[in-house]
């Protein structure tokens, strides 16, 4: 796999990072374009898929942040769901998970309650104090995707749950602070797996974060545990990362009723934030611009 050290693709005989790599002309980034989906089935958005994911991630962000603000004790999940779902249809969108997979998934958003790591099912047991809970939206807006999410606390909550949330919180920003043209897939890792062991968790290995914007998955995973994937970013890359830090054991399994369900081996507390970021000419854009 190209890395910013390896010949040029273009055949000048220099190393990639002295010849096309970062400036590149209109001609040398569809050459580019082609490379990637080539080597690496990664399709780099134009201008044009750009200006469609960014407004579909602005979207998603606004629905995420006014359910969040719903997410309070004697709430339900089911309630929270009916709420996201009315935001997509006023919008003119349409809620990604809804009908998605196999078996398709019931509700319009994900709420992860306590040791649900992801994939968590809107249900009618009402939220209680001290719970946490992550809330996953992914919108579709005139054929693009917007996907992020945010941890919520209903009311007080104990110190390892308090913790698990601010390490996956610092465990993402870390790993955006880092993003750029030449950095490679492999270094988002390092940035998150040892931040998070230094703070007594783990990092789940079982999902990642992956390509999107004009399908819900894409190409490349990006894993959040140290790994050897030496994809160079560049330009036009869109994807997301999206940590999923557990209290205790980086293990969970999956609910054998539902399908969908996965929790924590061990029942103790996971956190997750999640971001879909655009690499740029000469760093990175947050396309989902969260508040914590």
């Amino acid at each position: 796999m190209l890395s910013r050290n390896d010949l040029c693709w273009c055949g000048s005989g220099k190393k990639w990072k002295k010849c096309h790599f970062p400036a590149l002309s209109a001609s040398d980034e569809t050459l580019l374009r082609q490379e990637y989906l080539k080597k690496y089935s990664i399709f780099l958005k134009t201008k044009e898929h750009i200006a469609g994911i960014r407004r579909a991630c602005k979207l998603a962000a606004q629905i995420l942040d006014q359910t969040c603000l719903m997410a309070k004790a004697g709430v339900t999940t089911n309630e929270l769901n009916h709420y996201a779902h009315q935001l997509h249809i006023k919008a003119g969108a349409t809620a990604a998970p809804l009908g998605y997979g196999d078996p398709p998934f019931p509700k319009s958003i994900c709420t992860s309650l306590n040791d649900t790591i992801c994939h968590g099912i809107p249900d009618d047991v009402p939220l209680q104090e001290g719970d946490i809970l992550n809330i996953d939206v992914t919108c579709i807006l005139d054929g693009y995707f917007g996907d992020c999410s945010k941890m919520v606390s209903i009311g007080q909550i104990d110190e390892e749950k308090k913790r698990v949330i601010d390490v996956s919180y610092e465990c993402l920003m870390r790993s955006i602070q880092i993003l750029k043209p030449g950095i490679l897939v492999c270094e988002i890792a390092q940035q998150i797996e040892p931040y998070a062991k230094e703070h007594g968790c783990s990092v789940v290995y079982q999902f990642v974060g992956h390509g999107t914007g004009v399908a819900f998955h894409e190409p490349p995973q990006i894993p959040h545990h140290i790994n050897q994937i030496k994809i160079p970013l560049v330009k036009g890359m869109v994807f997301t990362i999206e940590p999923m830090i557990n209290a205790g054991a980086p293990s969970g399994y999956l609910d054998p009723k539902d399908q969908w369900t996965f929790r924590t081996s061990d029942g103790k507390p996971s956190a997750q934030w999640e971001h879909t970021l655009l690499i740029t000419e000469d760093g990175h854009e947050i396309l989902t611009n969260l508040s914590r």
